[in-house]
């Protein structure tokens, strides 16, 4: 990261955002609140899109092209926003230009995409992390640490369910198998991220799916661990699911409400005791605390972030691989 960066000479952490669709838009928006954050610049294939881009958030330059957007002296970190099937493409002309990356979710479509960025980003040695900012989240954090600490005991299962209601029309990005459409891309990221960070890559994995014009509408996934726990999981395109998520010990279990992927609080049932709320220092559905954490990472000199390592984004695409082969859906290039 260049000098510029650096908070202690006066100077905020300035990103770049790569596309101006709505997670784009999100994190421009929620950048505004993090104190030591300024949003340079914007970068699209479309030079108007990023023009108006621009003036609906403030953003002082607007790049027609990906490559001047990583070329800019003045940008210190890319936030790449685009569909899931532009990844691999936009993250690796930032990491050939020396730009750190933060990598919308899924990291890329499959995982042999995201082990060819993970090696460029470590041989270039360059900053890198996936945007799962569930990672990120205070709360999921504090719940992670009473599970190791063994407050619940032995995990011996995680449920966990992510679905939205559609009719979606025809042309809708999540119909689109070109741009990694489907539900599990999409949505079943969060539940089998969230399993993994309690649990690690599963030994064994099974789903069933609902496929129709080459995406997945309907998914369930139960994957097995060493350790003789399981997790449940669903996503769907069908439906409005309750998307909770639940973690279950030898001695208790820690419940999510709506919105698990991004909570404010989370309940801690044991036996023998009253059930513990436990709530978060600050608002739910900001991508601040994420964004908070790639400015800590540039800070101090680190190339990969501790909270969402990326061997760990490496293993949920092995694992969501492993999902689409049990369901028989494929996309271009794998």
């Amino acid at each position: 990261m260049g000098e510029g960066a650096d908070e202690s000479r006066g100077r905020p952490v300035r990103w770049g955002i790569l596309a101006t669709g709505g997670i784009a838009a999100k994190l421009a928006g929620d950048l505004a609140t993090l104190p030591g954050a300024e949003v340079a610049a914007v970068g699209s294939r479309s030079p108007r899109a990023a023009e108006e881009f621009a003036r609906r958030f403030g953003i002082p330059r607007a790049y027609g092209d990906w490559a001047a957007l990583a070329a800019d002296p003045e940008v210190d970190v890319i936030h790449v926003a685009t569909p899931h099937s532009a990844h691999h493409p936009a993250v690796r002309l930032c990491l050939e230009a020396g730009k750190p990356v933060l990598c919308e979710k899924p990291f890329t479509m499959n995982e042999a995409e995201a082990r060819e960025l993970v090696a460029l980003a470590r041989e270039r040695g360059v900053f890198l992390m996936e945007a799962m900012w569930m990672y990120c989240n205070p709360s999921i954090r504090r719940a992670v640490e009473l599970v190791h600490d063994g407050a619940i005991g032995e995990v011996v299962a995680v449920h966990a369910d992510f679905g939205i209601g559609g009719p979606f029309d025809p042309g809708h990005r999540l119909l689109d198998p070109a741009l990694g459409g489907g539900a599990l891309l999409d949505l079943g990221v969060y539940p089998v991220s969230f399993a993994h960070l309690l649990l690690g890559e599963p030994a064994e994995v099974s789903a069933v799916a609902r496929i129709e014009g080459g995406v997945d509408l309907n998914t369930g996934m139960l994957l097995g661990y060493a350790s003789g726990a399981v997790a449940a999981l669903t996503c769907s395109l069908r439906g409005d699911t309750a998307r909770t998520a639940v973690v279950t010990g030898e001695r208790g279990r820690i419940a999510f409400p709506r919105g698990f992927f991004s909570p404010e609080r989370f309940v801690l049932h044991r036996e023998g005791s009253e059930p513990e709320e436990f709530a978060g220092p600050g608002p739910a559905g900001t991508m601040a605390y994420q964004a908070a954490e790639v400015m800590r990472c540039l800070r101090a000199g680190e190339t990969e972030s501790p909270l969402v390592p990326l061997d760990g984004s490496l293993a949920v695409m092995r694992t969501l691989d492993a999902v689409r082969a049990r369901i028989g859906l494929r996309y271009a290039g794998g």
